[in-house]
């Protein structure tokens, strides 16, 4: 049996697992439940992660390339960038998308804030209903889905 880190003692399993042979009905929904839980988990840890990159990547094209102002070369350089990140990693960073990630460092320049939120974020919101374009694009329920996916 695995042990708890930092313990001495075994790691403990859950009654259920503990218990005897279950029923094959049972089981399956055991199973079924520990596979919804884990997939919820791993959303959230991912939406948490992709707040916090987006949020990076909007307040890093704002204050190292805009400093933080509306240049008219600012659009040039969104679009260039845009190109460039989209064609290695996908539509989730297009000119619109980029152009919200900077909307989002800008209304929340404190990055301790955006790393709390991001968490209650994940938790409690489908984040791409943040984002109504990119919602009203998708299939009904997709929203939730994909979550935190731009584009």
């Amino acid at each position: 049996m695995a042990r708890q880190k930092g313990s001495r003692e075994p790691a403990r399993l859950p009654a259920k697992a503990r218990a005897g042979p279950a029923s094959p009905e049972a089981l399956l929904e055991d199973l079924r439940s520990l596979i919804r839980q884990t997939r919820e988990g791993v959303a959230q840890a991912v939406n948490s992660a992709l707040v916090l990159l987006y949020w990076q990547v909007g307040h890093r094209i704002r204050t190292e390339i805009l400093k933080a102002e509306r240049a008219a070369y600012g659009e040039q350089i969104l679009s260039t960038l845009s190109k460039e990140l989209t064609a290695e990693f996908g539509r989730g960073f297009s000119w619109p998308n980029l152009s919200r990630m900077m909307r989002l460092a800008e209304a929340f320049p404190d990055a301790q804030i955006v790393a709390a939120l991001s968490r209650q974020f994940a938790k409690n919101v489908p984040i791409l209903s943040l984002w109504p374009s990119a919602a009203r694009r998708g299939k009904p329920g997709q929203a939730r889905r994909t979550s935190m996916i731009f584009g």
